[in-house]
Order: C-alpha cells, then structure tokens, then sequence
C-alpha cells in the first residue's frame, strides 16, 4: 500500500477519533486557500494596472504606498479568514460564543495562540489543522506581496532590457556593451 493509500485510510477510518476534524479542516483549507489567491491577486492585478497608469514624482513612496495598501487589504482578508473557521466554530458547538470562536481563530491562524480559549478535547486536532491553514495562507501573503514590490519598486528595474542582458554561466548577468 502506498504511502498515500496508508494516509487516507487513516483519515477516513470511521472510528479515528480525528476524522471528524479533518473532515471540516480541509475543505475550510480550501476555501480559505482559494478566497485567499483569488482576491489577493485580484487587488495585486488591479493596484499593479493602476500604478503603471500614472507617471510617478515620488516613485519610492507611490510604490511604499501601494504596497502598504495591499498589505491592510491583505490583513483584513486574513480577518475574514479567521472569521470564517470561527464560524465553523460556532456551527460544530466547540465554542460558547462568537467573539470566543474569534479570539481563538486568530490566536490559531496566526500560531499565536491564547491561553483563555480552547477547543473542546475531541476537537483540538482541528485547532492544529488552523494553525497549518494559517502558515499557508501567510506563506501566501508573502509570495503576493514579494510579486508586487517586484512589479512596483523602480529600483528593481533593469534599466536594460532582458533582450539586450548577456548571461555568462560564470557570473551574474551583465549588459552589452
């Protein structure tokens, strides 16, 4: 049997006692996956289309500016996020009440953790599974947020065009003469 098959069996048991987690962690894993590239690359795409729009004076702080926009629409989705398991929270009875589930789901997706709020025994591999949600999700953040200063930062621009870049195996690339 595969190291797969062996995985998923174990997952799937009816009588694992984690099954019930793992049956609401991955598709919240992937919802909140997909809410999270879909949106950030649609403010990334749009912030990106508008700055290359205008001719900029200041392009050092346009472009901290545009960065710093992306990283509050950024943070607020990740709120969305963490509202979104806390309702997850709330649906199954693990937590008494909504700001408690809230609390929790940030400490959880942000690895911070809380002391005052936790998740009933039997359901605290799903606390775990957050935490991992979490570690995507901020992975992915970054990735966006490293695409953009890559697009937007006009010292990262060559001045030379790749066509005209001539690449030496031996050393960095360095423009024609």
């Amino acid at each position: 049997m595969s190291l797969i098959q062996t995985t998923l069996s174990t997952i799937t048991d009816i009588d694992a006692p984690w099954r019930k987690d793992w049956l609401w962690g991955i598709p919240l894993i992937i919802a909140t996956v997909i809410l999270h590239c879909w949106s950030l690359t649609t403010v990334c795409r749009r912030t990106i289309l508008s700055y290359n729009r205008k001719k900029h004076q200041h392009a050092i702080a346009a472009s901290s500016l545009a960065v710093g926009a992306v990283t509050l629409s950024a943070t607020i989705l990740h709120a969305i996020e963490a509202a979104i398991w806390a309702a997850a929270f709330c649906t199954i009875g693990t937590m008494a009440d909504a700001k408690s589930a809230m609390l929790y789901s940030l400490g959880a997706l942000t690895t911070f953790g809380n002391q005052s709020a936790h998740l009933a025994e039997h359901w605290r591999l799903l606390g775990a599974i957050e935490a991992l949600n979490g570690w995507l999700l901020f992975g992915l953040s970054t990735a966006f947020l490293f695409w953009l200063i890559q697009e937007l930062s006009p010292t990262l621009r060559s001045p030379v065009p790749p066509s005209e870049i001539a690449y030496d195996t031996d050393s960095a690339p360095l423009p024609h003469p």
